[in-house]
């Protein structure tokens, strides 16, 4: 018979296997909650310091929150660890207050679940991720902008089915996925709402037998309100994970296609653009080899981040109400979806802002069968019908003259088109989204200069790197 090894944790004795194959990747994974982690520890003690009688005094908790504090800079200098035998974040930053505090750490976990505490800390993450992902992909968009308008009139032959099909400009070409951006961050901010309610204080999905305040724990931590109903608040995880990947999935979706994009028109064969060098790799035996490795890599992501998405949504889908420990395999999906689409939006940033522009090669993607729209449309302009002067110009291709591409998008000056693109109009809006997206960031940095001043949030460059 196989001698079992035990193994002590705080939450009990546990066979050493089990605990391996229960714990998975949570030691490692969770080094990335340890500051949401200590941020809604910090607003739990305020909360316990307040109750009548109190559970914690109040140089209990002021000991607490420096603690807390001291914990969040371990972690950013890679000096907080998690051990196997805390299973995760929760129980190792218990354990850290413990060790340095005595009675005060004991009492922390006072009307708590590690179900509403995991539930609250992914919020808190996934609020701080969201919003940093928000600001890089405004500022994608912006890139786009700058680009577009700096080549707005560079003829560029408009493609259906990949083949040539009508006149069109870079500049139509690089709005239309500045605008897809900025649609995007419509999604990133309805999950934030969507995220922005508190389950902190539903503790295993049924409440505890005391007054406790969810309101005030809810406001301190940045949150609209508490979620209300206190199954619904852990019945919520891996719904809000799948929301926050499907917004990702959105955002990748638009960088999917760019990187399509780019990756076609830079072929040799096309040479409309050149991608800068440093976006590029070699080859192991072709010393000329320049390799598009970054935009394919993107497509991969893409597929990956929609992985992950449905992976959260498929956990959900077969589970009964209350909290289910398969909801942990959630969260390698969520920390690995945003780190991949944050990751992604940045490195198209300066990719887009040394793309080389060639003209010739862009012209010389014009022969007559482009104009042949346009020289029907000619006719019904004086009165033949659309679809008599289509059979007409289809019956006389071979007969059709190359025109100039720049006088050709000169003539579509509606609302939108190439040359009726209206920048005033989309940057009012971009700027529109940007300035929600800063009015719910300065919301954040105010939550925490409030609970750990001490503790700085990190900047957004520092967010999204792989696990």
């Amino acid at each position: 018979m196989t001698t079992r090894r035990m193994v002590n944790t705080t939450v009990g004795t546990i066979d050493e296997a089990t605990l391996a194959y229960t714990t998975g990747r949570d030691p490692v994974l969770d080094l990335a909650l340890v500051r949401a982690d200590c941020l809604g520890t910090a607003a739990h003690a305020i909360m316990l310091s307040r109750l009548r009688p109190p559970i914690l005094t109040a140089d209990e908790t002021r000991a607490l929150l420096a603690e807390l504090e001291c914990v969040v800079a371990l972690a950013e200098e890679g000096r907080f660890t998690i051990t196997p035998a805390d299973q995760d974040v929760h129980l190792a930053v218990e354990r850290h207050l413990t060790a340095s505090l005595g009675e005060p750490g004991k009492k922390v976990h006072t009307f708590r679940s590690r179900n509403d505490q995991a539930a609250t800390d992914l919020r808190l993450f996934i609020r701080e991720e969201l919003l940093g992902l928000a600001q890089e992909t405004a500022e994608l968009a912006r890139t786009f902008i700058r680009f577009a308008r700096r080549y707005e009139r560079y003829p560029m032959v408009g493609r259906t089915h990949r083949q040539p099909a009508m006149p069109s400009s870079v500049g139509l070409w690089a709005g239309a996925h500045a605008e897809s951006l900025t649609d995007d961050l419509c999604d990133l901010l309805h999950a934030h709402d969507l995220n922005d309610a508190c389950p902190l204080g539903s503790a295993a999905s049924y409440g505890v037998p005391a007054p406790i305040d969810r309101w005030l724990t809810a406001r301190l931590l940045g949150f609209s309100a508490p979620v209300h109903n206190t199954l619904y608040a852990n019945n919520a995880r891996g719904k809000v994970e799948a929301r926050t990947l499907a917004a990702c999935g959105q955002v990748m979706l638009s960088l999917s296609r760019v990187a399509e994009d780019l990756i076609f028109f830079t072929l040799p064969e096309m040479g409309y653009f050149s991608l800068p060098a440093f976006s590029t790799t070699g080859s192991s035996i072709m010393p000329q080899k320049r390799n598009p490795d970054v935009c394919e890599l993107l497509r991969a992501r893409a597929a990956r981040v929609w992985h992950h998405c449905l992976l959260a949504a498929e956990i959900v889908r077969g589970l009964p109400s209350g909290y289910n420990r398969e909801l942990q395999e959630t969260k390698p999906a969520l920390l690995e979806g945003l780190a991949d689409t944050r990751a992604s939006v940045r490195i198209l940033i300066p990719l887009v802002e040394g793309l080389q522009v060639h003209p010739e090669a862009l012209r010389r993607g014009f022969d007559a069968s482009v104009f042949a729209t346009d020289t029907a449309l000619e006719q019904v302009a004086v009165g033949v019908p659309f679809r008599d002067a289509y059979h007409d110009i289809k019956q006389r291709l071979s007969e059709l003259s190359a025109r100039d591409p720049v006088d050709a998008i000169a003539r579509k000056t509606h609302w939108g088109a190439p040359a009726g693109l209206d920048w005033s109009w989309v940057n009012r809006l971009l700027a529109s989204r940007t300035r929600e997206i800063g009015r719910r960031q300065r919301r954040v940095e105010t939550c925490w200069a409030r609970l750990l001043p001490g503790a700085v949030p990190r900047k957004a460059a520092r967010h999204g790197n792989r696990l």
